[in-house]
């Protein structure tokens, strides 16, 4: 399990910068003169960046190695983090953030694939949960972190922190880390990845920017128009490429298909949580980054004790059921925060997460594991760049959510600041989006993902003989 746990190492570089940078928003927004809600897009930027260069990530590691370009992309993203310290305006962090997410668009999903190719699908499982502890300890870290930096030192070391963790990982990935490529990789369908840039570019920044005054109304639809262009440009291409750079026929693969589908309804939901709690605790109730990253830290704790129990669980349950039932568990917990109060006990607000990370990391190994259970090697880099630009494009969504509804409830009462109340409408809606998720796997069979699940296959009973 070696190389899980070293792949690991990027994710815990990414989550820890992201969920440090969560609880640090409103003291960042109040450093650079912003309102927190404008600041949303030093959020989105980072995850659009990932969601517009993910598409190349496959192809690119089976045409110069995967060590070759794992490395390189940690040290693309130890720069962006650097810039990211330095930036003295809000166009200089958005700037940063999206040379970061250039580099974790190549980082994550090529460790990925790496692993993919190294582990045996009767191993998946268990390997994916490990590749996640150190990846959980990130986002464990990181609240509380995040939080005692902004309050006693300065917001700018949650950037500058990375630098030594990437550092360890160049060193380890050169080390360890197989230069696995493919002996001839198809052609770069340079025209689809052109088509798909722009139609995602489109969407997450007219998403993002309307209704809330950062562009003109006519800006913001112009954008959700070009992307929506974009898209159906891109899906007439791939239809007569024969490699594009988004294979849609995978989404052929009924296992595949359920993963990306339910995975971004369910993303979606659970992606504003990191921008809408520390809001809620910081904004809403007045506490400090600290305090408030000491209870969102609790979500990441419950996430890592799921850890242990993940595989027993979908061996003892399967993926469909699994999958449906912890669904609407993640979704009812992620509704609870809406109904936290200024008065709720901190002690009370520390279970909920627990619990709540729980569950919603068990749905998420899930969705991650199913994802590949029936994908054949060669197509195995193309899926990982798909499967990764769905889950960044459904957590840009679900900022760009969180924060449009958070501008509309401020808007509704005629206010100018945020306040406790605005909050409620926003965690209702995002947790119904996570619950529609479990449409998704209705139509699974009972043994979808038997292979890497270790469950024993659903034998139908042959009919009794009649009596005679």
């Amino acid at each position: 399990m070696l190389i899980p746990l070293i792949v690991a190492c990027a994710l815990f570089m990414e989550n820890l910068d992201s969920t440090a940078l969560s609880t640090a928003l409103p003291a960042i927004a109040a450093d650079l003169g912003e309102s927190p809600l404008r600041l949303s897009l030093a959020i989105t930027s980072y995850l659009f960046s990932l969601a517009v260069f993910i598409p190349i990530s496959g192809w690119v590691a089976d045409r110069f190695g995967a060590r070759r370009v794992f490395r390189l992309a940690i040290a693309v993203f130890v720069v962006g983090s650097i810039l990211c310290g330095l930036s003295t305006s809000i166009w200089h962090l958005v700037l940063a953030r999206t040379l970061q997410g250039m580099g974790g668009a190549m980082m994550v999903p090529v460790g990925r694939l790496v692993l993919l190719r190294s582990v045996a699908k009767s191993d998946l499982v268990r390997a994916m949960a490990w590749l996640t502890v150190p990846a959980m300890i990130g986002p464990m870290l990181g609240p509380p972190l995040g939080g005692f930096i902004t309050t006693y030192v300065n917001w700018r070391w949650i950037f500058w922190i990375n630098v030594p963790i990437g550092v360890l990982g160049i060193v380890l990935v050169s080390l360890f880390i197989p230069n696995l490529r493919e002996e001839q990789p198809p052609r770069l369908d340079l025209l689809g990845f052109l088509l798909s840039a722009v139609g995602l570019v489109g969407l997450v920044f007219g998403f993002e920017t309307i209704g809330r005054g950062l562009v003109p109304t006519s800006t913001a639809l112009l954008l959700l128009a070009v992307g929506v262009g974009g898209i159906v440009l891109y899906v007439l291409h791939a239809a007569r490429t024969p490699h594009p750079v988004i294979d849609l026929a995978l989404l052929g693969v009924p296992t595949f298909r359920a993963a990306t589908v339910g995975g971004f309804l369910f993303r979606i939901g659970i992606g504003a949580m990191p921008f809408l709690l520390p809001l809620l605790l910081q904004a809403g109730f007045g506490l400090s980054a600290f305090n408030s990253g000491m209870l969102t830290f609790a979500a990441a704790a419950g996430a890592m004790a799921m850890k242990l129990t993940a595989a027993p669980i979908l061996k003892q349950f399967g993926f469909k059921r699994v999958l449906i039932v912890n669904a609407l568990i993640s979704a009812a917990f992620l509704a609870v925060n809406g109904l936290f109060e200024p008065s709720t006990p901190h002690l009370l607000i520390l279970g909920v997460l627990l619990v709540g990370g729980f569950f919603r990391s068990l749905e998420f190994t899930g969705i991650n594991t199913l994802a590949y259970a029936d994908i054949e090697r060669p197509q195995m880099s193309r899926a990982t760049s798909f499967a990764s630009m769905m889950q960044q494009l459904s957590l840009s969504v679900g900022v760009g959510t969180g924060a449009l509804l958070l501008h509309l409830a401020v808007a509704a009462r005629g206010g100018e600041h945020l306040a406790a109340g605005d909050f409620a409408p926003a965690f209702f809606t995002v947790a119904l989006l996570a619950a529609l998720s479990a449409l998704a796997y209705v139509r699974l069979s009972p043994d979808a993902g038997a292979e890497v699940s270790g469950r024993m296959p659903v034998i139908a009973k042959p009919p009794s003989a009649e009596k005679t």
